[in-house]
């Protein structure tokens, strides 16, 4: 593609719409990895890999309906379907490498497909980034509430999981085990309240930055972001970025690429057949003074 639109729904090199939406990308052995929600049929959770970060292919439903299922030292509820035979939800999947496992492990926010009443998170596992992931179930950390979700992996292989607690009010930031399948400890919760979602974090030139959403449900709103010298540190106060509506988006994870932070978001279309609508943006964001701004563009190459 070279050139992408913000806004629209993508295509992958075949033709077909690029589902990955509340999603994640890492990157591994010389490609990008993309993984996103899928609500199509039996899908839960799309890959897709790149080289430059334009051009998508599709490699797997990693995660779906059918997927195979493995208890592991943590308990928790092993549960691809409800009891009525429907699809649970299963949102803002994000994936890291473990070096010490060779494991690829996702995190994500489970609910029961019939209300939002669990708060809960998922966990899968794969040996290989688009391979076919074996769910481990699901549990709520030290018996929080736990939805809008991120990863984020430390230069030192430390791994945090951030994520809106307290029906949304509190965000929570966990340490997590070596091997990442669990959490190690509850290091913050953060800006107590403030009813903060979809976070994303990116590290650059020492600072660490944390970028948030207002609850508004499918409607964009204005983003605001935070600043640390490390994950356990002190977090700033909030500050705004973008317009009043993040540039029609909101945060799904940030990228740092040849020396560029990129910050993608959703533009979401909203619930029911629309939400297949939803399409993708990318803005640069810029660090400049201590602080950081967001730069709206109608396309952009990478």
């Amino acid at each position: 593609m070279g050139v992408l639109k913000n806004g629209e729904l993508w295509n992958d090199v075949s033709g077909a719409p690029l589902h990955a939406h509340g999603g994640y990308i890492i990157f591994y052995e010389g490609y990008y990895y993309w993984y996103g929600e899928d609500r199509r049929e039996n899908f839960y959770v799309s890959c897709y890999r790149s080289r430059n970060l334009s051009d998508w292919e599709f490699r797997n439903h990693v995660l779906t309906t059918g997927s195979g299922m493995e208890e592991y030292r943590v308990r928790t509820k092993l549960r691809l379907q409800n009891e009525d035979g429907k699809k649970v939800n299963l949102e803002r999947p994000k994936v890291l490498y473990n070096e010490k496992t060779k494991k690829f492990v996702m995190w994500m926010h489970f609910e029961n497909g019939k209300d939002y009443h669990d708060a809960a998170v998922g966990i899968a596992s794969c040996d290989a980034p688009d391979g076919d992931f074996t769910y481990h179930g699901h549990f709520n950390p030290y018996g929080y509430m736990s939805r809008d979700c991120t990863l984020f992996k430390d230069d030192d292989g430390a791994a945090y999981f951030i994520s809106a607690a307290r029906d949304n009010a509190d965000l929570h930031v966990y340490r997590l085990t070596d091997d990442y399948m669990n959490v190690d400890a509850l290091v913050h919760k953060l800006w107590q309240g403030e009813y903060r979602e979809a976070p994303a974090v990116v590290k650059t030139n020492g600072k660490y930055y944390m970028l948030t959403s207002f609850c508004t449900g499918w409607a964009p709103n204005q983003g605001k972001y935070a600043v640390a010298d490390s994950m356990e540190g002190k977090w700033s106060m909030l500050k705004e970025i973008g317009d009043g509506t993040t540039y029609l988006s909101q945060p799904a994870f940030i990228l740092e690429v040849n020396g560029r932070i990129l910050y993608f978001g959703d533009r979401w279309g909203g619930d029911g057949e629309k939400y297949f609508e939803s399409g993708y943006v990318v803005y640069p964001l810029v660090e400049k003074e201590g602080g950081l701004s967001m730069e709206y563009v109608e396309e952009i190459e990478i």
